[in-house]
């Protein structure tokens, strides 16, 4: 299993919506349902953050007076540093 960190959104999408069916199913052992929804709610809060970037990166597209396109450099926490 990779490690949620290295996951692109999509990846993380899909492998969540897998688990909450698994879930839905109510066929596996409260150990294993607790260990998956773990998992989903990392798997939540990685698409969320990811969501979340992506949105403040479109903010960053500026419309000049003059009607023309600029782009503001977005800083992450890692490009800050």
């Amino acid at each position: 299993m990779q490690a949620v960190d290295k996951l692109s959104f999509e990846e993380a999408l899909g492998e969540l919506e897998t688990l909450v069916r698994h879930l839905e199913e109510g066929k596996c052992p409260l150990d294993e349902a607790i260990k998956t929804f773990e998992r989903g709610i990392s798997l939540k809060n990685h698409c969320n953050n990811q969501l979340k970037n992506a949105r403040l990166k479109v903010e960053q597209i500026l419309e000049n007076s003059d009607k023309t396109i600029s782009l503001k450099p977005f800083l992450t926490e890692e490009t800050a540093s």
